[in-house]
């Protein structure tokens, strides 16, 4: 076990928790395609990855020239669960990590709540957060605002400068200085080390690495 000098340790989901990023921009690329304003694996990279559901529409509809009506997804939700149930998997090292960890931790995702519930089941992590899970729809605004970090941290009874907070997208780490918290940006997936480097955020790329370098941050 492995102890570290933070009261709560924030971790995002979808390319943190499991490895779902590069399922979702494939499917992304399909959809996109689909009605009419194609994105590449690039764009989508870059311009959705860590974003919330309505900025994702906005870029659809500003490259696309029109609006989409009010839950537009849905017709193609049933693409993203196929994908998923067919090859989720727990982020490699991931479960090493929480079980080494002693620090309280949560979950805090973009993501609705029963995507969250619905990913983590699937990757067998679920046993780890139990109610311990806040997404999108507990705030107004989503990732990049801290809003999300902050209603957890204040959920969790813990002060938001003692919280570390794990991402994967430039955006979640964005969210996580704004909200005076430590950022540790994992560089392991889709987003590369560039874009997760700045102030107060450690990049790193192997998760059973992370309990050492929580512990190795002074008070």
């Amino acid at each position: 076990m492995t102890r570290s000098p933070f009261e709560l340790v924030i971790f995002d989901c979808d390319g943190v928790l499991v490895d779902s990023e590069r399922i979702c921009v494939k499917v992304d690329e399909v959809i996109t395609a689909d009605l009419g304003c194609p994105f590449t694996e690039a764009e989508i990279i870059e311009q959705f990855v860590g974003w919330s559901s309505e900025v994702y529409t906005a870029a659809v509809e500003q490259r696309l020239g029109r609006r989409l009506g009010k839950g537009w997804r849905r017709k193609y939700e049933h693409l993203y669960r196929a994908a998923l149930d067919a090859g989720l998997t727990a982020v490699d090292g991931i479960a090493d990590a929480l079980n080494a960890l002693t620090t309280p931790f949560c979950v805090a995702s973009n993501s609705d709540r029963e995507s969250i519930g619905r990913s983590l089941e699937l990757a067998a992590l679920s046993h780890h957060f139990e109610a311990n899970i806040f997404s999108a729809d507990d705030v107004t605004t989503g990732k990049p605002a801290p809003d999300l970090f902050l209603h957890a941290a204040r959920s969790m009874g813990v002060d938001p400068g003692r919280c570390a907070v794990v991402e994967d997208s430039a955006y979640g780490v964005r969210a996580a200085r704004a909200a005076g918290m430590q950022a540790f940006g994992y560089c392991g997936g889709l987003t590369p080390a560039s874009r997760l480097e700045g102030p107060g955020t450690t990049v790193f790329d192997d998760m059973r690495e992370l309990p050492g370098m929580l512990a190795a941050v002074t008070g």
